[in-house]
């Protein structure tokens, strides 16, 4: 049975081996990008311009989702230095990538003369897209899964093929497949952004928001099933509180696992409950205030030219250039400081 898994190298080239993790990482990164490159093209955006981001905001979200992770489990690593580059042996946060893209953004966003609202929103659907392949990297490594099931219950009841069934067998015992579950929400997630940034009535910045919202909202149920939450020790009420709001899925489920040594809290559903607040908080505010006065179809304009994106400023000619230099040298007397003379 055990020989049936699938493995995490995928091939070796002399003593340098190749792993599934980062092929379907580096699967998703480009994919997400050919859709924010697609896009992009509706608002005068070239393709550059999004590879460039690319270039600059994987290396961050690694390094973003790597520290986040390590920092929780830093008992685990602080004996093992060399084990915190080793990210193709999994172990990297969600979450913690998205604040290492975000700030990545953020500063590209500035430089280039773009809202950071404009260009996320533009990238949103691109990120889910990377979620929802990357979970696959999961996958392959066995782990991020879920508390123990019957065998059953993967092949009667959901219905999964062989190669899915036998990666979830864990040391004999077969785990919910929670990748799949988060891998599913959001491909129906990636199917709501798409048609939302159709829709005349949505706001610059609410494709984003609603990305947070729906993404955080498939995590907190779906964290609650994983058997590997990051967590801490939190007060009682916040610990009633996640359980209170998870408890829905206690008709059908069981909870997955969490070790009292760790925490009593799981990170990523405290995380997700207050995502999806301040999301939905901003867009009523940011639509109360006039902050969201701009449609997502309206064209993006560089602040720094006043121009649409796409549009050049017109160049000067010799002549012009001359002219403005003297001017500023020299500049013009006014008549009555000539009558004055």
């Amino acid at each position: 049975m055990y020989g049936l898994r699938l493995e995490s190298i995928a091939f070796s080239l002399g003593p340098i081996s190749v792993h599934w993790y980062g092929i379907i990482l580096g699967t998703a990164a480009l994919l997400g990008l050919l859709l924010a490159v697609q896009e992009g093209k509706r608002f005068g955006l070239s393709a550059d311009f999004f590879m460039d981001l690319v270039l600059f905001g994987v290396p961050s979200a690694i390094i973003g989702a790597r520290i986040y992770f390590v920092a929780f489990k830093w008992d685990e690593y602080k004996d093992h230095l060399v084990d915190v580059f080793k990210i193709w042996n999994g172990g990297i946060a969600i979450y913690g990538a998205l604040i290492g893209a975000f700030i990545c953004g953020y500063i590209y966003s500035r430089i280039k003369g773009y809202s950071l609202w404009r260009i996320a929103d533009i990238c949103a659907p691109g990120l889910i897209v990377g979620q929802l392949i990357g979970r696959w990297g999961n996958f392959v490594n066995q782990e991020a899964y879920g508390g123990p099931v019957e065998e059953s219950f993967l092949r009667n009841t959901l219905h999964l093929p062989s190669w899915i069934v036998n990666q979830m067998n864990v040391e004999g015992v077969f785990h919910h497949p929670t990748f799949l579950y988060e891998s599913l929400w959001n491909l129906v997630g990636l199917i709501v952004l798409l048609v939302l940034r159709r829709r005349s009535f949505v706001r610059v910045g609410e494709i984003l928001l609603s990305y947070f919202i729906w993404y955080s909202i498939g995590r907190f149920f779906i964290e609650g099933l994983r058997t590997d939450s990051l967590a801490f020790q939190g007060a009682s009420w916040v610990e009633s509180l996640m359980n209170g709001l998870w408890s829905p899925m206690t008709i059908v489920f069981e909870h997955g696992y969490l070790n009292p040594a760790e925490g009593n809290v799981r990170i990523s559903q405290l995380i997700s409950v207050v995502l999806i607040i301040v999301a939905v908080t901003l867009i009523i505010v940011r639509r109360k205030n006039g902050a969201a006065k701009e449609h997502y179809s309206d064209p993006i304009i560089n602040y720094k030219t006043g121009l649409p994106a796409g549009v050049q400023a017109p160049e000067k000619t010799a002549v012009q250039t001359s002219e403005t230099a003297r001017a500023k040298i020299d500049p013009p007397q006014d008549a009555d400081s000539s009558m004055k003379e």
